[in-house]
C-alpha cells in the first residue's frame, strides 16, 4: 500500500480515537447516513455519470486530496476537476464510463470533537462500466472507497478520498 495512503488511514483512525468517539457505524435509517448517501449520489451520479463536474466540485474543499491506487494522487480540487474534464468527462468521449454504488456496501462512521459532530468517514464499494445498465454481478471492474466528509457552515464537503483495491475479485457484499 502506498505510504501516503497508509499515513492518511492512520490519521483518520487516530482522529477517531483521540476524539473519544470511535463509534459504531450509523444505521442506514439515520439522517447522517441519508445525508452522506445523497452527497455520494451528487458526487457520482451527477458529477461522474452525467459529467456535470462543476456541481460535484461544489461539494469539495479546495485542498481536496484524492488518492487512487492506479492513477496516483490529486492534491487539490482544481487538479481533480481538470483530470475529470480531460478524462472521463472529455468532450466526445467515445467510451463514457459510469459509476455505480454497490447497494448495502455503504457505511458511515461519525466523527466527533467534544461531543460535537464535525465530520464522517464514508466507506463503500462501487463498480464501473461503459454500459449504463450493468449490474454488480456482471461487472469485474470494482473497487473500495473511503471518503472523509467535513461539515463547513452546515454543509457537508469532501476533504479526502481514497479509492483502492480496484478489480479485487474476492470482495463480498453483506
Amino acid at each position: 500500500m502506498n505510504k501516503s495512503i497508509k499515513i492518511l488511514l492512520l490519521c483518520v483512525i487516530g482522529v477517531q480515537m483521540v476524539s473519544g468517539s470511535a463509534t459504531a457505524q450509523e444505521s442506514a435509517d439515520s439522517e447522517l447516513f441519508k445525508a452522506l448517501k445523497a452527497q455520494d449520489s451528487i458526487l457520482f451520479q451527477i458529477g461522474f455519470n452525467k459529467c456535470k463536474v462543476e456541481q460535484s466540485a461544489a461539494l469539495m474543499y479546495d485542498d481536496l486530496e484524492f488518492y487512487h491506487d492506479k492513477s496516483g494522487v490529486s492534491h487539490s480540487k482544481a487538479e481533480f476537476v481538470e483530470i475529470m474534464r480531460n478524462g472521463i468527462c472529455r468532450e466526445n468521449n467515445p467510451r463514457p464510463t459510469y459509476r455505480f454504488l454497490v447497494e448495502k456496501s455503504l457505511e458511515v462512521f461519525p466523527l466527533y470533537n467534544n461531543g460535537q459532530l464535525y465530520g464522517a468517514l464514508q466507506n463503500g464499494m462501487h463498480f464501473f462500466s461503459t454500459e449504463k445498465d450493468k449490474t454488480f454481478k456482471e461487472s469485474d471492474n470494482y473497487a473500495l472507497f473511503s471518503h472523509l466528509w467535513i461539515i463547513e457552515n452546515g454543509q457537508w464537503k469532501l476533504k479526502r478520498v481514497i479509492s483502492y483495491n480496484h478489480n479485487a475479485k474476492a470482495i463480498s457484499t453483506k
